[in-house]
């Protein structure tokens, strides 16, 4: 019995030092990215390169899912409303909580699940495939040339993925309740627009989904970049992106909502 005890804690103690280990080596990680960034800002094609792949091809997910998102809104929202008299104000009910709330954390979550896994996967496969030992055969720095403008690229398009995923589920919103429901156009805009404050709102928004895209694509590309130069490796290292991401995205909106409702 005794022995059994002490080899679990043995493993509990194993385990608590290779989290640490991978928690400091994530943060050279980051920090190492943020040095070699001055090559991608020479070379914007490949930013611009990443940012297609990552952004523009994610935007069909992003559209469809936000339109049946602000659909499924405004008929829970219209539904609950109506019971109060105050079916008029579904427009900043559908507002409210795409831009506060699900646009960036469900944006944040369709992006790790799409974009996320295939950053790590590439990245993976090209060290697999010993593609970043022959890069640091030739003097080239693997972070600076591959790691560094996918980086750059999830921070910039995830802000503008969310602001896509806000505008079409507030169109979708907009299709069930004032066109198919009949909630009068005029309040449904008037109300939207009276009720949605910039800086409380939009910002949070906007602060919110800068924070996930960092946050997931710093975990895309250290996964990619750390993983065993295996097939199971790169599997695993695919699927610790998606799972992880979506914890910390879950994890910080929590955090970030607490300091925004307490600062207002």
């Amino acid at each position: 019995m005794l022995e059994r005890i002490l080899t679990l804690l043995r493993r509990l103690g194993h385990s608590g030092i290779d989290a640490v280990w991978r928690l400091g080596y994530a943060g050279k990680f980051f920090f190492m990215t943020l040095i070699s960034s001055g090559t991608s800002a020479r070379r914007p094609h490949l930013v611009v390169r990443e940012i297609y792949y990552t952004g523009v091809r994610s935007l069909i997910i992003i559209i469809v899912s936000g339109l049946f998102v602000g659909m499924v809104l405004a008929l829970q929202g219209y539904e609950t409303l109506q019971r109060y008299g105050s079916s008029s104000a579904l427009g900043v009910l559908v507002a409210l909580a795409l831009v506060r709330e699900l646009g960036p954390v469900v944006s944040a979550l369709l992006f790790a699940s799409r974009a996320g896994s295939a950053i790590t996967a590439e990245i993976g496969l090209m060290k697999a495939t010993e593609q970043l030992s022959a890069m640091e055969m030739m003097a080239v720095d693997p972070i600076a040339r591959v790691v560094a403008p996918r980086f750059w690229s999830g921070v910039i398009s995830l802000p503008l993925l969310t602001a896509i995923f806000n505008a079409t589920g507030i169109f979708g919103g907009y299709l069930i309740g004032v066109v198919l429901i009949g909630v009068d156009e005029g309040s449904f805009w008037s109300q939207m627009q009276a009720g949605v404050d910039f800086k409380d709102d939009i910002m949070n928004g906007v602060i919110k989904s800068c924070v996930f895209g960092v946050a997931v694509t710093l975990i895309a590309v250290f996964e990619g970049f750390d993983s065993p130069p295996t097939a199971e490796g790169v599997s695993g290292a695919t699927t610790r992106t998606v799972v992880t991401s979506s914890l910390v995205i879950l994890m910080l909106d929590f955090i970030l909502t607490s300091f925004m409702f307490r600062g207002a």
